[in-house]
């Protein structure tokens, strides 16, 4: 996976001179030590389903955790109680989690709040093993 660096704020992202909001990344490590540790069990379940698909970029901000293949596939943003998860997809999968379905350019962002590891279940692995395959073509 062919990734560029902003010499800038020295995050990656997967086309040269991409637009984007130079903030500085942090750690996820650092990010999640943040948080009560209910959401690095959930950020646990999101992000072992990933990696066991392939190659997983984490790039992490002050807000969350923006999880890439080749491109975004979804976003990961701690709250006081509770993780906002968005799952980027070419169209529209209403499972039940999905509390919302916007609109984003070409994709459908599908918005998930999730406050237990336990929410993140066989649907929601699904969606994120379809975002990921989308995004790692």
């Amino acid at each position: 996976m062919q990734r560029w660096i902003c010499p800038d704020c020295e995050r990656e992202f997967g086309a040269r001179h991409q637009a984007h909001t130079c903030a500085p990344g942090i750690g996820v490590a650092e990010l999640l030590g943040r948080h009560p540790g209910w959401i690095g069990e959930i950020y646990a379940a999101v992000i072992d389903t990933v990696r066991a698909l392939g190659p997983v970029h984490e790039d992490a901000v002050n807000v969350g955790v923006f999880l890439k293949a080749q491109r975004t596939f979804a976003e990961f943003r701690p709250r006081v109680r509770s993780v906002l998860l968005w799952i980027m997809l070419p169209d529209e999968h209403p499972i039940p989690a999905v509390g919302r379905i916007v609109r984003a350019g070409s994709n459908y962002a599908h918005r998930l709040v999730l406050t237990d590891a336990a929410q993140v279940d066989d649907d929601v692995r699904t969606l994120l093993e379809l975002a990921y395959d989308v995004a790692a073509d």
